[in-house]
């Protein structure tokens, strides 16, 4: 979470414990809580008003996907993925089409 590893997470419960005292920890922690579940809620709230703003043909949208180092991934991705399609059909043309009035190799020994 944030990049907070448990060594962290021990020293910054030391230190509020120093710093609060163990009495009004416990009253820190609520209060945190709260902040955090209101945040969250506010996000869905944003969340589900801009799919309702949008229209059903966003409403599996998440704001993860507007993040724009997502958009500019899943466009690249999309982009090579249609380019190497092209160069497979490219190739299976090359492959499989003879110009016209050429006859298609024929072994002899083979047959």
């Amino acid at each position: 979470m944030f990049g907070i590893g448990f060594a962290e997470l021990v020293v910054i419960a030391f230190v509020a414990v120093v710093v609060f005292g163990p009495d009004k920890i416990p009253g820190i922690a609520r209060q945190v809580a709260q902040v955090v579940k209101q945040i969250r809620r506010f996000a869905n709230n944003a969340r589900d008003e801009l799919r309702t703003e949008l229209g059903p043909e966003y409403s599996d949208l998440e704001l993860r996907d507007l993040d724009p180092r997502q958009i500019v991934r899943k466009h690249i991705t999309e982009a090579l993925a249609e380019e190497e399609a092209e160069e497979r059909r490219q190739a299976k043309e090359k492959r499989s089409a003879l110009p016209a009035g050429e006859r298609p190799p024929f072994d002899l020994e083979a047959t």
